[in-house]
C-alpha cells in the first residue's frame, strides 16, 4: 500500500503480528544513574520479544561513569561517547545499532510495557516510518524500584501538550501539515534504519534542535509520520524547554533557519543566502554564453530569493592558460564559468546534483528563461495542492515535448522508495503526491532574448518598486494621522449633534407643553363664554 502525503490510515497494521524485525534502543545518558535504571527496567518488562531487542546505553561523558544495573533487557550494552553533546551520544549509539528499526529513548523515560511492541508493529507493515508515541510528565520524585504500575504511579501526569495539539490539528497528522517531521522527538521515537541511512546521522553542529533537524532530513528522504497513543511512556520530570521555552527557541531558531526551509518564518529577511536553500534551479551550462546568462540571470532576479542555481557543463575540462581565448572552441564554458565563478548562489558542477536538503528543483531545459514571477507562483501551485511534481509545457512539435520541471524532493524520494523494477517514477509520484501539467505561456517563461536579456532591469524595477512602497507607506501614516483627526472632529460634531438633539427635544418637550396650555385656555375661554352668554336676559 502507497502512502499519499502522510495519511498513515491506508496502512492498518495487525493486531496480532509476528514478530520479525530487529529493534536497537539508543538510550543516550548523562548523570543520572537512578533515572537510567528505571528506564533500563522499564524496556526489561516489554512485551516485544527480547530475541530481536538490543539496547545501546551510550555515558556522554558522565562523573562517575555510568553503570548498567541489574535489571535490565539481555541485550544491553554500554558504550562510551567522549564527544560532548545529546546528538554525538546518539550517533554513537546509531554507529553500534544492528536492528532494522533505531528507538530513541531519553534516560529519564520509562515506556509502559507493551510500548516498544506498539512502535513495532507499525514498521512491520511499512519500511518507511517515523513513529512517535505519547509522553507524559510527571512531578513524581524518582522512585528507588519501578512500580508495577506506571499508571497508578504517575498519574496525574501532564501530555506532551504542543505534539497533542499539533496531532489533533492536523487530523492525526494526515490534513496535509506543512511541517509533520516535527513530530520526531528524541524522546520517543522509532525510525526505520532505512531510512537513517538515507537521511544521514544527527547534526552535531546544531547547539538545540537536532531531533527537529533530523526529522525534516528524514522528511525530505521519503518518511511517513505516525503518531501512536498506545505507545505511552513517562517522563520523569519536565524538559528543557518546558522550564525554559523563550531561551531555548532563542537558540534553537539561530541555527535551525539555516538548516530547515519549511520554517518559512525563519526566513524573513528579503536577500539572505542560506545553507539549504528553499529552491535549486539546474541549468545547462553548455547551451551558449547569452542564453545561459539569460536564464541565470532571470532566476537571480526573481522574486524568490531564496534560492541556488546548479549550472552544469565539464569546468574541469576548461584550460586555464589562454594565449588566443578568441579562439579557444571552449570560449563559451569558459565565459559562463568566470561569470558566475564568484556568484554565491551559483553552483558549477559537473552533474545536475542537488543537496536531498532542499525541499524543491526547478530543472529547465536549455534557452528557456522564468518571468519574475514565475517560480513563486510554481511554488504556491506546488504547495496549496500538495503535489510532487508540476510539469511546465513549454514547447510541443512532432520532435517531442519541451517541459520544465518543479520537483518535491521528498515526494520523488518516496517514490524511488516504494518503485517496482521498471516503473515509471514519474507514475509513482502522482500516486504519493500527485503530477500536474500547466502552460508555459500562463506562467510567463520565455526564449526571447530581448525578454531574457532585459531581466537585468528587474532588480532597478523591483528597487523602484520598494521606493514606491515606502513612499506610498508614509502616505497611508499621513492618512491615517489625517483619519485620526477627522475622528476627533467628528467625534466632537457628534458630541454637538448630540447636545443639539437634547436642546431640540426639550424645545419640543415644552412647545407641547405650551401648546396644551394654550389648548387648555381655548377650552376654559369657551366654556366661560357660553356660561356668561346663557346668563343674559332674553329682549
Amino acid at each position: 500500500m502507497r502512502v499519499r502525503g502522510n495519511d498513515y490510515r491506508v496502512l492498518r497494521p495487525a493486531e496480532d503480528f509476528t514478530p520479525r524485525l530487529t529493534v536497537s534502543v539508543i538510550v543516550p545518558a548523562y548523570g543520572g544513574q537512578d533515572k537510567l535504571d528505571l528506564a533500563l527496567a522499564a524496556l526489561a518488562r516489554q512485551t516485544y520479544p527480547a530475541e530481536l531487542t538490543e539496547v545501546v546505553v551510550v555515558d556522554n561523558g558522565s562523573t562517575p561513569p555510568l553503570r548498567l544495573p541489574d535489571t535490565r533487557p539481555p541485550g544491553t550494552r554500554l558504550i562510551v561517547c567522549d564527544r560532548p553533546g545529546r546528538a554525538a551520544a546518539r550517533n554513537a549509539g546509531l554507529a553500534e545499532a544492528g536492528g532494522d528499526v533505531v528507538h530513541w529513548l531519553d534516560s529519564d523515560v520509562l515506556p509502559a510495557p507493551g510500548a516498544v511492541e506498539a512502535h513495532m508493529r507499525w514498521h512491520h507493515v511499512a519500511p518507511y516510518l517515523v513513529v512517535t508515541g505519547y509522553i507524559r510528565f510527571t512531578d513524581v520524585p524518582v522512585p528507588a524500584e519501578l512500580p508495577d504500575d506506571l499508571e497508578q504511579a504517575f498519574e496525574p501526569a501532564e501530555p506532551h501538550g504542543w505534539i497533542v495539539e499539533l496531532v489533533e490539528r492536523t487530523d492525526g497528522l494526515t490534513d496535509n501539515p506543512q511541517r509533520p517531521f516535527s513530530l520526531h522527538v528524541g524522546g520517543a521515537t522509532s525510525v526505520s534504519a532505512r531510512l537513517i541511512e538515507a537521511a544521514g546521522p544527527m547534526d552535531e553542529d546544531l547547539v538545540l534542535g537536532q531531533d527537529t533537524e533530523m526529522g525534516y532530513r528524514l522528511a525530505q528522504a521519503g518518511a511517513v509520520f505516525v503518531p501512536e497513543p498506545r505507545a505511552r511512556a513517562y517522563h520523569l520530570g519536565p524538559t528543557m524547554r518546558m522550564r525554559d521555552k523563550e531561551r531555548i527557541d532563542r537558540v534553537s531558531h539561530a541555527f535551525v533557519a539555516d538548516r530547515i526551509p519549511s520554517y518559512r518564518w525563519l526566513r524573513s529577511h528579503p536577500g539572505r543566502q542560506w545553507k539549504v536553500p528553499y529552491v535549486t534551479a539546474v541549468v545547462d551550462g553548455t547551451a551558449g554564453y547569452e542564453s545561459v546568462r539569460g536564464t541565470v540571470d532571470a532566476l537571480l532576479a526573481g522574486t524568490v530569493a531564496d534560492l541556488s542555481v546548479v549550472v552544469t557543463g565539464p569546468w574541469e575540462s576548461l584550460q586555464r592558460e589562454r594565449r588566443a581565448p578568441l579562439a579557444d572552441p571552449g570560449l563559451d564554458l569558459v565565459l559562463v564559468h568566470g561569470h558566475y565563478l564568484h556568484e554565491g548562489r551559483v553552483r558549477l558542477r559537473d552533474t545536475p546534483v542537488v543537496d536531498p536538503a532542499v525541499p524543491y528543483v526547478l530543472r529547465l531545459p536549455r534557452g528557456w528563461a522564468p518571468g519574475e514571477d514565475s517560480l513563486a507562483r510554481l511554488l504556491d501551485l506546488c504547495r496549496d495542492e500538495g503535489l510532487g511534481l508540476v510539469n511546465v509545457l513549454l514547447d510541443e512539435s512532432p520532435h517531442g515535448v519541451v517541459a520544465a520541471r518543479l520537483e518535491r524532493t521528498s515526494a520523488f524520494a518516496r517514490a524511488r522508495l516504494l518503485a517496482r523494477p521498471g516503473e515509471d517514477l514519474d507514475d509513482v509520484v502522482d500516486e504519493v503526491a500527485g503530477v500536474t501539467w500547466v502552460e508555459g505561456e500562463t506562467y510567463a517563461f520565455t526564449t526571447e532574448p530581448a525578454a531574457v536579456t532585459g531581466r537585468r532591469g528587474v532588480l532597478r524595477a523591483r528597487d523602484e518598486a520598494q521606493a514606491e512602497a515606502a513612499r506610498l507607506a508614509k502616505e497611508v501614516e499621513r492618512l491615517r494621522g489625517q483619519v485620526g483627526k477627522w475622528r476627533e472632529e467628528a467625534g466632537k460634531w457628534r458630541k454637538s449633534t448630540v447636545e443639539l438633539r437634547r436642546d431640540v427635544s426639550a424645545l419640543r418637550r415644552q412647545l407641547a407643553a405650551a401648546n396644551r396650555a394654550q389648548q387648555s385656555m381655548r377650552a376654559l375661554l369657551s366654556t366661560t363664554v357660553k356660561r356668561a352668554l346663557g346668563k343674559r336676559p332674553r329682549a
